[in-house]
């Protein structure tokens, strides 16, 4: 097991962990990200993980840390291996997992353990399944709106596509009677804001709890044709919910500056770049690497840019490669994570996603980023300019 030099700790903390933090876990902060699309701070990290490897061979990587057993993984073998054996003895619900979604979310599956992770687990793999939802009903219905929109004023921007995506999720959770009410998700974009700061920002019980009301009310209709018609306990899980659709939201905008379309289209903006750049995992015993013990609470660090952009693995690494998800993958490419922690509203994000760029293509042509495409791209800044295809909006 090798122990990185003061030297490559510092560095692994100011290119790849700071950085990422800097941006926003929980929400991404607009003005980081767009420092962060200047300088390609993505780029110069995964180039950190690079001769991290290099320099030290595939083991895992304990950083000198004082007060904390961290070590990060460099190898795919040992990225599927954690994930594959979560949540014991790695543990989803890490400390700083749970000091971030607390915030928000603190009945939520993905901090949960033991015998209430497997309840709550049951309930969103249940409920999250896309035939329980009529989505591209929805989707065509909110994307005719925003097609009309671009048409008229020749560009797709972040802030228009943005408020067309929430009025779609609001109607696929809560229902069509939840599709204005932006107070509901602004109430959460403040209390996930908070959660960017994890220990360090006192918990805002007060809007919590109006959040909370409001999401209750509309949770209490039980709407036909949504997700919180649903049987099961589902108010602690529904924050997560909306916050893992922010995310899809960034993805699918991706995607349409680099021309994708369909699922693979969607699956290969989550690729090139990961919504979760950072995946934790916390060991709950002692643990054997390599011929090397780890100890208890161990905090394993999977950087996922690095492994679903390493052009020494991967020869499509900087290209839109949406052939490579129809062949066996690379087992560290998760854009969903992997192992009985996968994602479990991964085929409704896909649904939505593929949804969304097929709707639009139908409509309209946007010019698509060529390769090598960059390593991190700010989606605030994304401005698509668009022609009609020709098929005109009814």
């Amino acid at each position: 097991m090798a122990i990185s030099s003061r030297l490559d700790t510092a560095r692994v903390l100011a290119t790849v962990l700071l950085p990422t933090l800097a941006k926003g876990v929980i929400v991404r902060r607009p003005g980081v990200m767009a420092a962060a699309g200047k300088l390609q701070s993505d780029q110069r990290a995964v180039e950190t993980m690079r001769k991290l490897r290099d320099r030290y061979g595939p083991e895992p990587i304990r950083l000198r840390v004082t007060g904390r057993s961290i070590a990060v993984l460099v190898d795919p073998t040992d990225v599927h291996r954690l994930l594959d054996e979560s949540p014991e003895p790695f543990a989803l619900a890490t400390k700083e997992k749970k000091a971030a979604l607390q915030h928000f979310q603190p009945h939520g599956v993905l901090i949960s353990e033991g015998a209430e992770r497997e309840r709550l687990r049951e309930i969103n793999e249940r409920a999250l399944r896309p035939e329980n939802v009529p989505v591209e009903a929805i989707v065509r219905d909110e994307a005719d709106l925003l097609t009309r929109h671009v048409m008229s004023t020749g560009e797709l921007t972040w802030d228009a596509f943005s408020q067309t995506w929430w009025r779609i999720v609001r109607r696929i959770v809560l229902g069509d009677g939840a599709r204005g009410d932006d107070q509901l998700t602004d109430d959460l974009l403040a209390l996930r804001q908070n959660a960017n700061w994890a220990f360090l920002h006192p918990k805002q019980r007060g809007l919590r709890e109006r959040f909370q009301r409001r999401l209750d009310d509309h949770l209490a209709r039980a709407e036909k044709g949504s997700l919180a018609a649903q049987p099961g306990d589902l108010s602690g899980q529904v924050p997560h919910w909306l916050f893992a659709f922010d995310a899809a939201g960034i993805v699918t905008m991706r995607a349409l500056a680099i021309g994708a379309r369909g699922t693979h289209g969607i699956l290969e903006s989550a690729r090139l770049w990961p919504t979760t750049p950072v995946i934790l995992r916390e060991s709950t015993i002692a643990t054997r690497w390599h011929g090397t013990w780890l100890p208890e609470d161990t905090l394993f660090v999977v950087f996922t840019p690095f492994f679903h952009r390493d052009p020494d693995r991967l020869p499509h690494a900087d290209r839109y490669a949406p052939e490579i998800w129809d062949r066996p993958l690379d087992p560290a490419i998760v854009p969903f994570s992997g192992g009985p922690g996968v994602c479990p509203g991964r085929d409704l994000v896909l649904a939505t996603g593929a949804a969304v760029l097929d709707t639009l293509g139908e409509h309209l042509s946007f010019p698509a980023l060529t390769a090598p495409l960059p390593a991190t791209l700010n989606h605030f800044a994304i401005r698509l300019r668009t022609t009609p295809t020709g098929t005109r909006v009814a």
